[in-house]
């Protein structure tokens, strides 16, 4: 499976998730919340990033799921 990165996006008044370099939206939904909670669930299952954008467009916050360096004690 593709490790595409997963962004939260405003969409028309509602919240779309959508895969890195992707014009289509794969799901919809009526809340920011919602829709980060399903995009959190398909960035952990791929083990990929998840960008969360505002109502502006422009990203707020971004998550990493799986691709961390290892910690390292010392």
């Amino acid at each position: 499976m593709a490790r595409k990165a997963q962004h939260v996006v405003p969409s028309g008044g509602k919240w779309s998730v959508r895969a890195a370099g992707s014009s289509r939206a794969s799901h919809t939904f009526e809340t920011q919340t919602e829709a980060i909670e399903a995009a959190k669930r398909i960035a952990q299952d791929q083990r990929s990033e998840l960008y969360i954008h505002g109502a502006n467009g422009r990203i707020r916050d971004r998550r990493s799921y799986g691709n961390d360096p290892a910690s390292r004690k010392g």
